[in-house]
């Protein structure tokens, strides 16, 4: 059965992680998984300039250098120190989103494709690292790839440099529209999938985020007659569209105790004060869209209180009102 392309990807990633040595391009052609297929040295050597792309529009820290002290020849490896995440702190709705993850990553299918996979790099004479994090990342089988449902299909089709059409939708609450794109690469940025491209509709560059596309995804149009335009940086063009809203003040907002864990990653305990009988922290928080902060303190009821600037405090008072005037209460 052929290997898909996320598959192999993750193949790759796993190869270069799990070793500290610089790996040729024949020896990974000879131990990765996905390779194999390559009708011709040539069609190898495509297949791999694509996939060494598609890992640093990722920005996974792939690094070249010497296979040996006294050799010439190149190799391949990830930076490990680089590629790990620094200490995360998760709300608790990303915390049972990732309690999830693991027992799906624990199931027996995918432990014994990751120790596959570890088995063939070493009967290969490459040496794996034995630490249990570098271990434990598996080889995902087609049936299991990506966050994203429809990431797999997008990658096909830039693949193939061909033209895709799909639903996509600006906000949650928002109409699904039809959209027509050259898709030029997929980037992460922040934990969320983006696509980058031209829209055809709007004669422009845009970014598309995966969790709001439709599930179907359609190519069209003839193979090889799309492709990313020269000196285009996939990564600074997300980064533009997704950076964070200017900072255009403060609010001081008390949070009861074991309560509001996101405003309290947000922002900055500057004391601690009592509120109808309960303990609480105070916390200085960035205003960058005044809606949103609303919104959030609003979702804690009780458990917040806007102390200050009043125009915040007045729009999550008119919030709660709204929600008590649409709730039914029931003796």
């Amino acid at each position: 059965m052929a290997i898909s392309k996320v598959e192999r990807l993750m193949n790759l990633v796993i190869a270069l992680l799990s070793t500290r040595q610089f790996l040729t391009a024949e020896r990974i052609r000879d131990s990765v998984a996905g390779y194999e297929e390559s009708a011709s040295d040539e069609a190898f050597s495509r297949m791999f300039e694509r996939d060494k792309s598609e890992l640093r529009d990722l920005g996974i820290p792939l690094e070249v250098g010497p296979v040996g002290r006294y050799s010439t020849i190149e190799g391949y490896r990830i930076n490990r120190d680089a590629y790990e995440l620094p200490d995360i702190d998760l709300t608790d709705e990303e915390a049972a989103a990732v309690a999830v993850a693991v027992q799906m990553w624990e199931s027996p299918e995918l432990a014994a494709a990751a120790e596959g996979a570890l088995l063939k790099l070493r009967a290969a004479g490459i040496h794996v690292e034995t630490d249990a994090a570098v271990a434990s990342v598996p080889a995902v089988p087609a049936h299991t790839r990506g966050s994203e449902p429809v990431l797999g299909k997008l990658l096909v089709a830039i693949d193939e440099g061909r033209a895709v059409r799909f639903e996509h939708r600006g906000a949650n609450n928002a109409p699904y529209l039809m959209r027509d794109v050259e898709p030029w690469g997929v980037v992460t940025r922040c934990g969320r999938w983006y696509l980058v491209g031209h829209d055809r509709d709007r004669d422009a560059v845009r970014c598309f985020r995966l969790s709001r596309m439709g599930e179907h995804v359609t190519p069209h149009g003839p193979a090889s007659a799309v492709r990313k335009p020269e000196g285009v940086d996939l990564r600074a063009i997300v980064a533009r569209v997704t950076s964070t809203a200017p900072v255009s003040g403060s609010a001081t907002v008390w949070v009861a105790a074991g309560r509001g864990r996101e405003l309290r990653r947000l922002g900055r305990v500057t004391g601690v004060r009592t509120v109808d009988g309960r303990d609480g922290a105070v916390i200085e928080l960035p205003i960058r869209s005044h809606g949103w902060l609303a919104g959030l303190v609003t979702s804690l009821g009780p458990d917040a209180v806007v102390l200050a600037p009043e125009d915040l405090r007045a729009d999550v008072i008119a919030r709660l009102r709204s929600v008590v005037g649409h709730t039914e209460v029931r003796a």
